[in-house]
């Protein structure tokens, strides 16, 4: 398929630069995806599609401050680090700004030395793999000298840090928010279980791949970023026992998604397990275990409206994107959602 395919216009006044004061006033809208009917609707009324037995798949990663400010050591020439994926304990792998400064061997400190990182490999996707050394607790530390890296569409300052975070966020790793669920207030979950909908929780963390340009014309060459996800021996069989109910599961977010098409088996039920996944999805791909999708609105030709299109229908997705910029939603990750049946 051609890169083409998946652009739209998107004027830039439509891009979220701050979150709503309560999450779940944002709009939403609701597409059918066998009919490509729609209905536009309030984020709280989400509840109105759930019925007693559903299940509602979250991801409760939570963001670290994963951007790091710092130097190099022999230069003092300025660098960016931002943490992707945590491979041993003080070994990572990071994305690097400007890449040229940072060669096989070189140091670099970060806040007056509290934090050095040394350059050890390079990455295929071009990052590099780097090890830390300080003395205390690394998380500490990283709370201390790092800032929530978010995503660079964002001008505004972010006043309040929690607002880039899930309230049911439990689990460090993210370098970017699981942006669906954004929407979610404890309020709201609780009205959700008090229905009988059933809440398991997976574990994704977000790497920026999730934002990385799609670089090729013909969209299956294109190569996903490895991520981390786990789900627990309780999650498959919460997820498993509504399957075999004939109940509905709402994934919310795509990482959600992706993390429970890579675990499932050709039947939709799940197997608890933890790993890396890359797995693409774009149109032509067959669903095997997700009924009904939460999501935000996505970039244009990026991955996640792919995935988007290839759950509801490229036609349909992009004619309800058409809608949602004529009745002037907000967009992207401080965006309004988009419910897809």
């Amino acid at each position: 398929m051609d890169l083409k395919e998946f652009y739209y216009e998107l004027p830039e006044e439509l891009i979220a630069q701050e979150p709503l004061k309560e999450r779940d006033k944002s709009r939403l809208l609701v597409l059918k995806k066998e009919t490509g009917e729609m209905e536009h609707k309030i984020f709280y009324e989400i509840i109105n599609y759930m019925n007693e037995g559903d299940c509602l798949v979250l991801n409760n990663t939570k963001v670290i401050p994963a951007r790091l400010i710092g130097e190099r050591e022999d230069t003092k020439g300025t660098i960016e680090f931002v943490l992707l994926n945590r491979i041993k304990e003080n070994i990572w792998e990071v994305l690097v700004k400007p890449g040229r400064r940072a060669k096989l061997g070189k140091n670099f400190i970060f806040g007056d030395g509290l934090l050095k990182a040394r350059v050890i490999d390079y990455t295929e996707a071009g990052g590099r793999i780097v090890e830390f050394s300080y003395e205390g607790i690394f998380e500490e530390i990283l709370d201390k000298l790092g800032e929530m890296p978010v995503p660079p569409y964002i001008k505004k300052k972010l006043e309040e840090k929690d607002r880039y975070q899930t309230v049911y966020a439990t689990r460090p790793g993210s370098a970017a928010a699981p942006t669906a669920g954004l929407h979610f207030t404890a309020e709201l979950l609780e009205k959700i279980k008090a229905k009988g909908v059933k809440i398991a929780y997976i574990t994704l963390h977000v790497g920026l791949g999730t934002f990385r340009p799609v670089k090729v014309k013909e969209i299956e060459k294109h190569k996903m970023h490895a991520e981390y996800y786990e789900i627990t021996q309780e999650t498959a069989d919460i997820i498993n026992t509504t399957k075999k109910e004939g109940k509905r599961l709402f994934a919310v977010g795509t990482t959600t998604t992706r993390t429970l098409e890579t675990v499932s088996d050709p039947d939709g039920f799940v197997v608890p397990q933890k790993g890396f996944t890359d797995l693409f999805i774009y149109p032509g791909y067959k669903f095997k275990t997700v009924d009904a999708l939460i999501t935000n609105f996505h970039l244009p030709e990026s991955t996640l409206i792919m995935l988007v299109c290839a759950f509801a229908g490229k036609e349909k997705v992009m004619r309800a994107y058409e809608e949602a910029v004529k009745n002037r939603y907000r967009f992207f990750s401080f965006g309004d959602a988009m419910l897809i049946v």
